[in-house]
């Protein structure tokens, strides 16, 4: 028995491993072309679903796909809309490995082509050619996923008809039954982390006869099921784009599980009578199933289809955006429509992007100051969120900057020319800070993961410290819409130099506590988050400079 159970893992991770490799093969050779061609062909919700389809016949991976649509979903590419369609055309896509897997894998000797293959592919990962290396990958990765399939065929022992009553008993209690096998079949690939190796079980076992063609057929909705959970749990912490893509892929999902529930028995039936070979032959069941996979997948979609805007609008209701989700992705709020006819109004709206760009980075030091005196168990997640909003940050920078550049093709006043390099050097030294800021959350992250203390009265000061800098940011937050006149501007000198003066203290002190012994690591840590703080209050001095050099109007 034990030597049964390893046979049958060592074939399962021959499979996994060949479809592993298949996969990265494929998407190494044509992996940006696809993601280009997916953010093309999006444009209508039929279009989306066929290019889903499309994507993961090709590639061989509905998680790939779904995960890339994911993606996708989080940058801002692709409409809730668009995302839904084409996971609606993955679903469809994934019956590709089901034919192929029974097909090939129970109507052909599989060792007569896959070690053929596997030979072919070798010598390709020896070229010098990174291209011709993926080429090879992925056809000892199509090799090895069908050895796997031979070796998972032969592992399982044929069965007889008493050692078929432990599972028969199960198949015989009507819609318990339905249940028990779907909740095997997510349990299944929740376990391996691969519908398509579930699926490849799953049609062994029905090919070697230890479960009849029903409780194969509800396994395969289970694991419709279980493949959205993967994805599921894999979008916790992302963008409300992201979450709300990875909750329509289960429940689309299930929904399609809940209605089939209450035709499971005619489906069947329907499938056995529309198979164009004779279905009541055992070799044939693993077609059977594969009918029965792209034809629920089929009709699933056909129903979800008309009301597409209906249920985008329902996961739009049930996933909330999060305070953060509302910086999770750059768009010109102000500047919609391009460059404007009126240079006035493009200063105008540059000016209202560029504080949109001063409250995220006050939003970022905000969290700095809350995860400073009590760091939260979470602070993980937060130093994620201050990254996205850095990366944010850096977007910013790019398209406000194209934006002014374009700006200059309009006949602007000597005024207006100043406010434009003026914003330019803002953008600049704004990025500068939120580069700054998420050093400072790392470390913070570095002292709680390896629970590091600071002197109470060195926290005490540093904390001041960091106040006096939000003390900055708030002032050139608050003149960001106009220039710093004279007075205002002397305002900004004290505090830098104030931020210097404390700085030079602080660090001072910290090499005092070193001299007399005090934990290395600590006050190192200690220093770097003063000269941090000390760069964001450099930075900000350099903003309340080129404010200055900006006209009223």
């Amino acid at each position: 028995m034990l030597g049964i159970i390893l046979r049958l893992l060592g074939s399962i991770g021959v499979f996994l491993f060949g479809m592993r490799i298949m996969s990265d093969g494929i998407q190494k050779v044509a992996g940006e072309r696809l993601q280009t061609a997916l953010n093309y062909m999006t444009n209508n919700r039929v279009i989306a679903v066929f290019s889903g389809f499309l994507l993961t016949g090709i590639i061989q991976s509905s998680s790939a796909t779904t995960v890339m649509v994911v993606g996708f979903a989080n940058a801002g590419l692709l409409q809730l809309t668009q995302a839904i369609g084409v996971i609606m055309g993955a679903n469809i896509g994934t019956t590709v490995t089901t034919w192929i897997v029974s097909f090939l894998g129970f109507k052909v000797e599989v060792t007569a082509f896959a070690l053929p293959i596997i030979g072919l592919g070798f010598p390709f990962l020896l070229s010098k050619s990174h291209r011709r290396r993926d080429y090879g990958e992925m056809l000892i990765g199509f090799g090895l996923l069908f050895l796997g399939l031979g070796f998972l065929k032969n592992s399982l022992p044929d069965i007889n008809e008493e050692e078929l009553f432990f599972l028969g008993k199960y198949s015989n209690l009507g819609f318990l039954s339905f249940v028990i096998f779907v909740a095997a079949g997510t349990i299944l690939t929740l376990l391996i982390q691969s519908s398509s190796a579930a699926m490849a079980i799953t049609v062994t076992l029905a090919f070697k006869g230890y479960i009849n063609f029903e409780s194969a057929a509800a396994i395969c909705l289970g694991e419709n099921i279980g493949t959205t959970i993967t994805v599921f749990l894999a979008s916790i912490g992302t963008g409300v784009n992201a979450r709300r893509a990875a909750r329509s892929h289960f429940f689309f999902n299930f929904i399609g599980v809940i209605w089939m529930a209450f035709i499971f028995q005619y489906f069947c039936r329907f499938i056995l009578w529309i198979a164009p070979w004779d279905s009541a032959i055992q070799s044939n069941l693993p077609l059977n199933l594969a009918l029965f996979h792209t034809v629920f997948n089929f009709t699933n979609t056909l129903l979800f289809l008309p009301f597409l805007g209906k249920f985008a609008a329902f996961i739009e209701s049930l996933v909330k955006p999060t305070e953060i989700d509302k910086y999770s992705h750059y768009q010109l709020q102000y500047i919609s429509t391009g460059v404007q006819d009126s240079a006035q109004l493009n200063i105008m709206n540059a000016r209202a992007e560029v504080t949109r760009m001063g409250k995220i980075i006050e939003e970022m030091f905000i969290f700095f100051l809350k995860n400073f005196m009590k760091p939260d168990r979470k602070i993980g997640e937060m130093v994620k969120q201050v990254k996205e909003l850095e990366e944010l940050t850096d977007q910013m920078q790019e398209e406000i900057s194209k934006y002014l550049v374009h700006c200059f093709q309009d006949d602007l006043s000597e005024t207006n020319v100043k406010a434009v390099h003026t914003m330019m050097r803002v953008v600049h030294e704004l990025e500068s800070i939120g580069d700054s800021i998420y050093k400072m959350m790392v470390l913070l992250k570095k002292k709680h993961d390896k629970s590091i203390t600071f002197n109470s009265s060195a926290e005490k000061d540093l904390w001041a410290y960091s106040n006096l800098v939000k003390e900055f940011i708030d002032m050139y937050n608050n003149h960001l819409t106009r220039h710093f006149n004279t007075r205002e501007l002397e305002q900004a000198y004290s505090l830098e130099n104030e931020v210097n003066r404390l700085r030079y203290s602080l660090s001072k002190s910290a090499r005092k506590r070193l001299q007399k012994g005090s934990d290395v690591q600590a006050e190192l840590l200690y220093m770097d988050l003063v000269k941090s703080l000390e760069n964001v209050g450099d930075y900000s001095l350099n903003i309340a400079q080129a404010l200055q050099q900006m006209g009223d109007k």
